[in-house]
């Protein structure tokens, strides 16, 4: 088996290189996704990535528990990431919103907690609050205040780290330069694959000790609602399928192999048994220059997840060029 490889963050936790994402459409059951992070379990992969927007967190917490109960694992073996759902966002409802997560995991902490968008919905019970005409009711709440609130779940050791998801430079600044800040974010998790390779991004995360870690590696596929159906699908592309043949690997392996080679970290999403070892094989092979340089070469800022309805929000974050 591949040995997987781990990263230290900044905070010096280690967080393994390669993970296991679980974001899925409507049509897939929840006793799949159970199932699927057993397997993964099974199969090697230590870093599971969740968020209580997936709606997931009851069965991964079971699937987690089951394995830690047979001995295949211990707790400490296993990187658990979870995110603040935008309904969250004051700070008074921060450690709420990770104790409701905690609760369904049934786990006394998570690894890693992530602000997860850093547009602020309109609390409640709606995960998509709306008002009368169907658009998206955002709240007025300064992610820095936010960001204090989870420092303090990170200082009473009910997330062992904490980061951000989908911030652009700008709001990554913001949270940097913030009076008084005790603990840095030590990622910021951000759609990542060839055609939105986010190298100006990744650059700036580097210079100060942010790891990035790339959601939607492999492309997406166009069954969950929010994906933009118009795009290219990425595993097709000949050039990427080009260098796949001449290392006689997948086209999925490739991808991952090259976000790992930029320095990220990377989640693969799969609940297919036969693809998720298949992805886990991506530590005993290396891309050349040329391939890294060829692949760069693929970027078009192609974006999978655009969450447009988001858009007339101030902070939405997919304005700024990085």
């Amino acid at each position: 088996m591949s040995k997987l490889l781990s990263v230290k963050l900044s905070d010096g936790y280690l967080m393994p290189a390669l993970g296991l994402g679980t974001s899925a459409s409507n049509k897939v059951a929840k006793s799949t996704i159970k199932e699927a992070v057993q397997r993964a379990i099974d199969v090697g992969y230590r870093h599971i990535d969740s968020a209580f927007l997936y709606q997931n967190e009851e069965e991964i917490g079971s699937a987690i528990r089951k394995k830690i109960a047979d001995g295949t694992v211990k707790r400490d073996d296993i990187f658990y990431t979870s995110k603040l759902w935008s309904t969250f966002c004051r700070p008074e409802l921060v450690q709420v919103g990770l104790e409701r997560s905690l609760k369904s995991l049934q786990l006394s902490y998570v690894d890693l907690y992530l602000i997860h968008f850093p547009v602020p919905l309109k609390p409640g019970e709606e995960i998509f609050p709306k008002d009368s005409q169907g658009k998206l009711i955002f709240d007025a709440v300064n992610l820095c205040s936010t960001w204090e609130a989870m420092e303090k779940c990170k200082d009473a050791g009910l997330a062992k780290s904490i980061g951000v998801s989908n911030f652009n430079r700008r709001q990554l600044e913001m949270i940097l330069n913030m009076p008084g800040l005790k603990h840095r974010p030590v990622c910021n998790q951000v759609e990542c694959h060839p055609y939105l390779n986010q190298s100006k991004l990744l650059e700036f995360c580097k210079v100060r000790d942010i790891v990035m870690v790339a959601y939607a590696a492999l492309g997406s596929n166009t069954d969950k609602e929010w994906v933009n159906k118009n795009n290219p699908v990425l595993l097709e592309d000949p050039v990427l399928n080009s260098i796949a043949q001449k290392h006689r690997r997948t086209p999925a392996q490739v991808a991952l192999r090259y976000q790992l080679q930029r320095g990220l970290l990377v989640l693969a999403k799969s609940f297919n048994e036969k693809r998720m070892q298949e992805n886990f094989q991506v530590f005993d092979f290396q891309l050349t220059p040329e391939d890294m340089q060829t692949l760069d070469g693929l970027n078009r800022n192609i974006r999978y997840f655009e969450d447009s309805e988001f858009s007339p929000h101030p902070n939405y974050p997919f304005s700024d060029e990085e």
